[in-house]
């Protein structure tokens, strides 16, 4: 992906993702030419990009101490019940994703193109859920292209009912935005940024919009999700993470700032990203000339799929591969901050332009909820590893016990 990057930059989509990103116009998956360079600069310049992350830094503070307060009041009205961390995570990620996108939270919008008003949960629904479940349609022509011109209507009418509806709700979403553009109200977000660059075509806008939304509502609660089971599940990691954190944090929380004197917590998190890829197979590329790879010839033409879990999976490069164990990534072989080991964001030109973000939230928010809280697992959820999804989810949401920790200083309590 680095040193054969300009042989093999291009995507080959499936026919479904076709449809879901009006033909490659995402950043993640536009072929690499003047359109991604210019998009994947508009992103990283408003959004993700590290001077916009230091924009958004209070929205992620705010998030985990919200998902924070959720867990504390979770066990002062229930404790004897396990918490769902997902459904507290998965919200505020979505207010973030929002927030970033449109510059403000939503509960609800009036979709003119259905004629209905949309509740939050049906906004992500239709944003998030079904275009994942969508993009997972098997289509046969993808596996026997000289058959491409044989229509598939079944699949293609399902997936285009799933891109109608996105669609739909992204551009109601943008146009109340827009209305609060017209009276003078600019806020510095995604939307705006775009608007103001006045290069985009309203497919082009309302793609990319949906992307920002989609992506950060996703992959990293799918790592901090599994890193949580895993810590609930080796008491003696979770240990180790709380003695470290206490030891660097005091009587602090856990911030942003901390993480670099943090070595075993970034340990967690890349172990985790090794194990549980959120995707563990990289959309195909394909050659667009001759080039080679491991010693063999490729002609222009060819697909190419980069398994990452058999990367992450392979007995020469890692010791007892199937085993989560965080102690791996402290070996000088590795720097703490090197978001690249796992490849699990990418490498080169097409990293990744969330990895950094993503980084952030999830390290901050599993630091966080070992300070606060000691976790585990509920019975019969250590069998439970089962996946579904693009991504590679928990099958079911994770349920844990968890007890306040015994703390002789009031600064860590969320108020």
């Amino acid at each position: 992906m680095v040193t054969r990057f300009n042989s093999i930059s291009s995507r080959k989509l499936s026919n479904a993702l076709t449809l879901l990103t009006s033909n490659k116009s995402m950043v993640a998956t536009s072929d690499y030419g003047e359109f991604h360079k210019m998009v994947k600069r508009y992103i990283l310049t408003s959004v993700l990009g590290s001077n916009a992350q230091k924009r958004y830094r209070g929205l992620r503070d705010t998030m985990i101490k919200n998902i924070v307060n959720v867990l504390h009041s979770e066990i002062k009205n229930n404790p004897q019940n396990a918490v769902n961390l997902r459904e507290p995570f998965k919200a505020e990620l979505f207010r973030l994703s929002l927030t970033e996108a449109l510059g403000k939270d939503v509960e609800s919008v009036y979709v003119e193109e259905l004629g209905q008003e949309m509740s939050k949960k049906e906004i992500f629904n239709v944003l998030v859920m079904d275009p994942m479940m969508g993009a997972l349609e098997v289509d046969w022509r993808d596996f026997f292209p000289y058959l491409r011109w044989v229509p598939n209507r079944s699949m293609e009418m399902k997936v285009q009912r799933i891109v109608a509806r996105k669609t739909a709700v992204t551009r109601a979403l943008i146009n109340e935005q827009k209305k609060r553009i017209a009276l003078g109200e600019e806020i510095n977000c995604y939307l705006d940024f775009l608007l103001s660059e006045n290069t985009l075509t309203e497919e082009q806008l309302t793609t990319l919009i949906w992307e920002a939304i989609i992506e950060a509502s996703d992959t990293t609660l799918v790592t901090t999700e599994w890193a949580m089971y895993e810590l609930a599940r080796h008491p003696k990691c979770q240990d180790r993470l709380y003695h470290e954190i206490r030891e660097v944090c005091g009587s602090e929380m856990v911030m942003e700032e901390h993480l670099p004197q943090l070595p075993y917590l970034n340990a967690v998190f890349h172990e985790t990203l090794r194990k549980y890829s959120p995707a563990p197979i990289v959309p195909l590329r394909y050659a667009h000339e001759d080039t080679q790879l491991g010693g063999y010839d490729i002609p222009a033409g060819t697909p190419i799929a980069i398994n990452l879990y058999a990367c992450n999976m392979n007995q020469k490069d890692w010791d007892d591969p199937e085993e989560w164990k965080p102690e791996r990534f402290l070996s000088s072989n590795f720097e703490p901050m090197d978001l690249y080991k796992t490849m699990a964001f990418g490498a080169g030109k097409r990293v990744c332009a969330g990895s950094l973000q993503a980084m952030l939230i999830s390290c901050t928010a599993i630091g966080r909820f070992v300070q606060e809280f000691e976790w585990r697992l509920k019975e019969g959820e250590e069998d439970d590893i089962d996946t579904v999804q693009l991504t590679t989810h928990k099958l079911q949401p994770l349920h844990a016990y968890i007890t306040t920790r015994a703390m002789d200083h009031s600064g860590l309590q969320s108020s």
